[in-house]
């Protein structure tokens, strides 16, 4: 344990532990089709990472390592040894961590819309022109325009909104902490040693993680299967929840 406060989290269902880890300008919020749908047979656990969501008032870390040990500590504290394991974009590489720092914990892994670089190589923008249009523009006016990219239509999306609304909630150190821990972070040579299951899923308009990155969870990590959903962006869960989940879902279940 660090002594540092743990993360906030909400908490639904009953049933074995599936945990659900939001990325970059995220929280909890962004995985309500998925809280709903998966509540009804698992118990659902969506922490919000330090400096987002309803952990807004705590200090960001700047390396995906620390990120994932501040999950394993709010699970720590909830009693929950073993788990499924779901991350979205950042959260994605934070899951990929923990499956490398404690994998006898993590029953099953889901790869959501991310990959093994955090330097993003097929980005919509590069992260050093992010920062400056965090630290020029402003948060909000950065975390809106960045929102808009993670689905086909926009601003104009059912989603959008949402997101929106979440993401003037993050704090200017916490989107530069993320940017920093992501320049720091490659396991591309690591993936050999996640040992467990894992489903990787993709849209296939995702302008944040090109074919790239899902491709290389897929081809390396030994035990992994794919799942593309046609017609998706970054966040293809809130687009279309309903085939997300049943893909999910599936896996999650299989014997």
């Amino acid at each position: 344990m660090t002594g540092k406060a743990l993360l906030n989290y909400s908490r639904s269902g009953s049933g074995y532990p599936l945990v659900m880890q939001h990325g970059y300008f995220g929280s909890s919020e962004l995985w309500r089709a998925q809280i709903d749908y998966f509540a009804d047979f698992y118990d659902v656990i969506t922490p919000d990472l330090a400096g987002f969501g309803a952990s807004a008032a705590l200090q960001a870390p700047d390396t995906i390592p620390e990120c994932a040990s501040r999950v394993f500590e709010l699970l720590d504290s909830l009693g929950i040894d073993e788990f499924m394991l779901m991350g979205h974009s950042m959260g994605g590489m934070i899951v990929q961590q923990m499956a490398l720092m404690q994998p006898a914990r993590i029953a099953r892994l889901v790869c959501f819309g991310t990959g093994p670089v955090g330097l993003l190589p097929d980005r919509f923008e590069s992260l050093d022109e992010s920062r400056r249009r965090i630290e020029t523009e402003g948060l909000q006016a950065a975390a809106r325009r960045i929102a808009r990219t993670w689905f086909i239509d926009g601003d104009s999306a059912p989603g959008y909104s949402v997101c929106e609304r979440v993401a003037q909630q993050a704090t200017e150190q916490a989107a530069l902490a993320c940017l920093r821990a992501w320049e720091k972070w490659n396991i591309e040579d690591q993936l050999g040693n996640i040992g467990m299951p894992c489903l990787v899923v993709w849209g296939d308009h995702d302008r944040s993680y090109g074919w790239r990155q899902p491709e290389a969870l897929w081809r390396n990590i030994p035990d992994a299967n794919l799942a593309v959903l046609p017609g998706c962006a970054h966040n293809a869960h809130m687009e279309k929840p309903h085939l997300f989940n049943l893909v999910v879902h599936d896996f999650l279940r299989a014997d």
